[in-house]
């Protein structure tokens, strides 16, 4: 029997696809997203202070993906942490929370909460590519990922994983990471991009600027996790443009240990975790591979 488990540190997933942080993780759909075959879930990014987000228009699809600028739309981690883990943790599969913060501070603030309460782990988002001073600024120097990773991980007994976006920084913020005791590191988030209305001559978008997601920022994707693999000695997590057991295939032979899932979810269905789950095992069983681990990183040589 071909095995689909995987663990990203000390965190075993019963298959590798994994409900990426975005809009579409309120409780109820984390825990439906378990039901339906997903390895983990990921909650939305929450932070200190309750956030309303953009004005609409916040999403508008674009040639291979969407571009979306949320704004980090929260009711803040109080709420959050109380009302909609529960439900989440009742999926029975790993729930990582994801943390959005400005400083140290109110990263350590929410994950000591989160840890109180029953996540399974944390992911400190440093990658949110529309967000001023959260996310992608955060995350493209290393020094301040050393210094947020040290702090928060010598705070929890939970595993810490860091979710970092494209920058040319990505390989030292991903070292750093790894140097100041992080379990894991995700990449990449959305990429900064834009879209605009012909007819109106103005941007779509009421920030003008978002994260384009899909399968567009696949194979960029796919070249940051073959670099950080070759780099990094603790689990690489594979996030943009997964879409099908193929896409998922190609993240686990480029080194990363699980596959996050977005925006193929909001356009295919949430039945695509256990499609992709399936296929997999099909390819590994085609190719004579006995597990998810014997094909991790293969690409890499």
């Amino acid at each position: 029997m071909t095995g689909l488990t995987t663990n990203i540190g000390n965190i075993e997933l019963r298959n590798p696809t994994i409900l990426a942080s975005g809009v579409l993780c309120n409780g109820t759909i984390l825990k439906r997203a378990a039901a339906e075959g997903a390895g983990a879930v990921i909650t939305k990014s929450i932070t200190i202070e309750k956030r309303s987000g953009y004005s609409t228009p916040i999403i508008t699809g674009v040639e291979g993906g969407l571009v979306n600028a949320v704004g980090l739309a929260n009711p803040g981690y109080k709420e959050y942490l109380s009302q909609d883990l529960p439900i989440a943790k009742d999926g029975e599969v790993p729930v990582v929370v994801s943390v959005a913060g400005r400083e140290t501070e109110e990263f350590m603030e929410i994950c000591i909460e989160a840890e109180k309460v029953g996540a399974d782990a944390v992911e400190l988002n440093l990658s949110c590519p529309h967000v001023e001073k959260r996310g992608l600024e955060i995350g493209s120097d290393p020094v301040a990922v050393g210094r947020i990773v040290k702090e928060v991980k010598g705070a929890l007994k939970i595993p810490v994983h860091t979710k970092l976006g494209l920058s040319d920084n990505l390989q030292n913020s991903a070292i750093a990471a790894q140097d100041a005791g992080t379990d894991a590191v995700v990449a990449i988030n959305t990429i900064k991009a834009m879209a605009i209305d012909v007819q109106a001559r103005m941007p779509v978008l009421s920030n003008i600027y978002g994260g384009l997601s899909g399968t567009a920022i696949h194979p960029i994707a796919l070249r940051c996790v073959h670099e950080l693999y070759s780099n990094l000695s603790i689990p690489v997590v594979g996030c943009g443009g997964v879409k099908d057991w193929q896409t998922a295939v190609e993240f686990l032979l480029a080194g990363a240990s699980a596959v996050q899932i977005g925006s193929a979810v909001a356009i295919e269905g949430i039945k695509i975790f256990q499609e992709i789950a399936n296929g997999i095992k099909l390819y590994l069983n085609e190719y004579g591979f006995k597990n998810v681990e014997e094909i991790i990183g293969v690409a890499n040589g």
